[in-house]
């Protein structure tokens, strides 16, 4: 292709990202005159590069949109909405041109003169006008003239030479009033100035473009040269030479600032992504017959250019779920005392090392109780399962592969293949993604991504004598066990390892184990937990040896190897060896510490047990006050909670809390001590009669089968009886009477 075709191209681009934008803003704000001048450039430099360079079917497309363009500017016109939609449609059809001319190097097949005659409708009745907007063959003929200027070989006359790029148009001064005159000869000669002029720092000499293959086999150099210094580091330790210990120290430096240099120039503003969400909602809301406004805020928050292709159709596809189910029809938003213009927010921020994106939409929000219906209905969970779920985790099942809570399929969305697919390409890249919602308030859709994939700060970690690498950002904190800790800190919970961090039940899961090798047994007795987060749940892995923290290079792991889900990648450490990279959220599901409909409650996990158990009761075992032991039947226990202290609430002597949109009244467990400050409150909820009651308990011990030996009388009142379970003498709790009580 033509070097100056291809220069055109880049150019042309670049203006037309910006041209989407400053549409929809004139269409909010037609009083821009700065923006309404912008535009009126961009299409003429199109109009004119077009003309110099042959390009009949562009010149024709692009000069009917400034005539429209040059009166609004002389306030002929007033820009509207018909106004934005026409011209919308020059800039979708300059697009299809300069894509064929991309592919075939010719102006393609396509017809455009629909467009051109849109916007002669839209220009007022002058009959000056009518032999200047003639049809598309017509039109081109004015310019004809000027295609055996470009044709020949020497292109660009001898003024020109010295400057690269393509000739655009001439000044902005000399067009309102005439904006057809064929261009005379000087036109080549003299853009190339007035456009460094029109676009500013776009094209000032400070900046340069560099071929993006170019930057990643710069990184990929970069990552090459941060695995040899990283060697060269770890031989130096070894040696007490102060000449070459200042050598291996200048080489860090230098290799440190270059690292940050090249990662620099991959990294791009978000607004790259954004920029054509106001074209998408305008177009879509027109579309759906809404009224949506778009705010965006945190445009300049840098990411690296992978992370930046991998998040583009993931936020798509929510915006464009945002407008289509999430905001209302306006006559709906009225009758619901909104205004009848949505609001969508897209918002990004810096926050731990990771980028946070929210899309968050004022309109009717998801209801759960609709989500429990179409899950049950489509049997991704079964009736039971459901009921016990919180309204967070019922939240969730709108990731599920095929799940979709709209009734019909529309151009746009509908048919379930979504919000999966969403989940599964940021999990890619090793982000998260959350949904919050309310209903008849709007919902927030959450993400949370690392800055960057190429190299990554991570933990060394040894387990049966190999080492493997943990990102750091999914590691919270490190947890070491000596002595008699080993004993007593580490508890079962109806088989499965549990250590209780501050007071939370954490579930460990053995390194060893999950990958099936034979661990190393450590001579000083310690055990050395890993505490990591895996989407919203936090579990600690045992390893045998915790090692340094260092930045490593990612390398992707082969085809074959791909179904390994509990590694993300491989490294090169600092002796040259091979150390595999752990997917901490596969791992997590491998585990079973996170589950496809995101169970939490251990009601949840006692559901199972009572499946596998057939007909045999269960019994929920909790503390009292003074190492005393509660049961109660588990059949009669609904759910199991967490409050935070400032929830609960005192009214007329009672207490309560608000829960899932009802008062539950709650009830001390047998003088269960009212808890610490920051200390979460545990609560075993009891529904019956379409009534639920709480009871505030100590602390939640296990659940266990029901035989019980040894039965005598109760010894305190809301006790049915005392009887052995499991070798502890232990109290049978007479539910009945308390949830009468606290009904009064």
């Amino acid at each position: 292709m033509n070097d100056i075709i291809r220069e055109f191209l880049v150019e042309s681009h670049e203006s037309l990202a910006q041209l989407d934008l400053d549409l929809v803003t004139l269409e909010r704000e037609p009083g821009e005159r700065e923006t309404l001048a912008r535009v009126f450039r961009v299409i003429h430099t199109v109009k004119g590069t077009a003309g110099f360079l042959g390009l009949m079917k562009l010149q024709a497309v692009s000069h009917a949109g400034e005539t429209l363009l040059s009166k609004v500017r002389s306030g002929a016109l007033t820009f509207n909405a018909e106004i934005a939609t026409a011209l919308l449609g020059v800039v979708d059809a300059i697009r299809k041109i300069l894509a064929a001319l991309e592919a075939t190097e010719t102006e393609g097949e396509g017809d455009f003169s629909a467009a051109i005659q849109a916007l002669d409708r839209l220009l007022p009745a002058a009959p000056a006008r009518s032999p200047v907007l003639p049809p598309p063959a017509v039109r081109e003929t004015p310019v004809a003239p000027i295609a055996p200027v470009v044709t020949p070989t020497p292109l660009p006359p001898p003024p020109v030479a010295v400057v690269p790029p393509p000739p655009p148009p001439p000044p902005v001064v000399e067009v309102p009033s005439e904006p057809v005159k064929p261009p005379p000869a000087p036109r080549p000669k003299q853009p190339a100035l007035e456009t460094s002029e029109g676009r500013g720092s776009a094209v000032s000499g400070s900046n340069i473009r560099v071929d993006v293959g170019l930057l990643d086999k710069l990184m990929t150099l970069v990552g090459e040269l941060v695995l040899a210094r990283n060697q060269i580091v770890q031989y130096s330790n070894g040696h007490e030479d102060s000449g070459l210990q200042g050598a291996v120290q200048r080489l860090n430096a230098l290799t440190t600032e270059l690292q940050a240099g090249v990662m620099k120039t991959r990294m791009q503003p978000i607004e790259n992504v954004w920029a054509k969400f106001p074209r998408v909602v305008r177009d879509l809301a027109v579309a759906c017959g809404k009224q949506v406004r778009l705010e965006m805020d945190g445009q300049e928050t840098e990411l690296d250019r992978t992370i930046i292709e991998a998040i583009r159709d993931p936020l798509t596809h929510i915006v464009r779920n945002a407008v289509d189910h999430g905001i209302e029809a306006p006559n709906i938003r009225a009758e619901r005392g909104k205004s009848p213009e949505g609001r969508l927010l897209l918002h990004a921020l810096h926050e731990s090392g990771k980028v946070v994106i929210e899309i968050a939409d004022d309109g009717g929000g998801i209801d759960p109780q609709r989500v429990r219906d179409k899950a049950v209905s489509a049997k991704i969970v079964t009736p039971e399962v459901a009921a016990r779920m919180t309204d967070a985790e019922l939240l969730n099942l709108i990731f599920l592969p095929g799940f979709s809570t709209t009734d019909r399929v529309t151009h746009f969305s509908g048919r379930g293949v979504g919000m999966d697919v969403v989940r599964t390409n940021i999990e890619k890249i090793g982000g998260t993604v959350d949904v919050e919602s309310r209903p008849g308030h709007g919902t927030t859709v959450k993400m949370k991504i690392p800055l960057t994939l190429a190299i990554v700060p991570a933990l060394t970690v040894v387990t049966g004598g190999d080492r493997y690498a943990i990102p750091q950002v999914n590691l919270l904190e490190l947890v070491r066990l000596e002595g008699d800790q080993v004993r007593s800190a580490i508890e079962f919970v109806h088989g499965a390892p549990v250590y209780r961090l501050r007071g939370r039940l954490l579930p460990l899961v053995y390194l060893a184990r999950e990958l099936r090798v034979e661990s190393v047994p450590n001579p000083d007795n310690e055990v050395n937990i890993v505490v990591l987060q895996a989407d919203d749940r936090r579990f600690g892995l045992v390893v045998d040896e915790i090692r340094d923290t260092e930045e490593i290079v990612v390398k992707p792991l082969q085809k074959l190897l791909k179904s390994l889900t509990v590694f993300a990648g491989a490294t090169i450490m600092d002796d040259g060896r091979v150390a595999l990279i752990l997917d901490v959220m596969g791992l997590a599901v491998r585990a079973n510490v996170v589950r496809g409909t995101r169970e939490r409650a251990l009601v949840d996990r006692a559901a199972e047990v009572t499946e596998r158990a057939g007909t045999r009761p269960m019994l929920l075992l909790f503390a009292t006050p003074g190492d005393g032991r509660v049961a109660v039947p588990l059949d009669q226990v609904a759910r199991l909670e967490e409050f935070e202290p400032e929830r609960i609430e005192t009214v007329g002597g009672e207490v309560m809390v608000q829960y899932r949109g009802t008062i539950l009244p709650l009830v001390h467990a047998l003088g269960a001590p009212a808890p610490s400050t920051g200390e979460l409150v545990q609560v075993v909820v009891f529904a019956g009669a379409g009534e639920r009651v709480g009871l505030i308990v100590e602390r939640v011990l296990d659940i266990v089968e029901c035989p019980t030996v040894n039965r005598s009388k109760a010894t305190r009142p809301g006790v049915l009886f005392n009887a052995v379970v499991h070798d502890r003498i232990t109290e049978f709790l007479d539910v009945d009477a308390i949830t009468q009580h606290a009904r009064g």
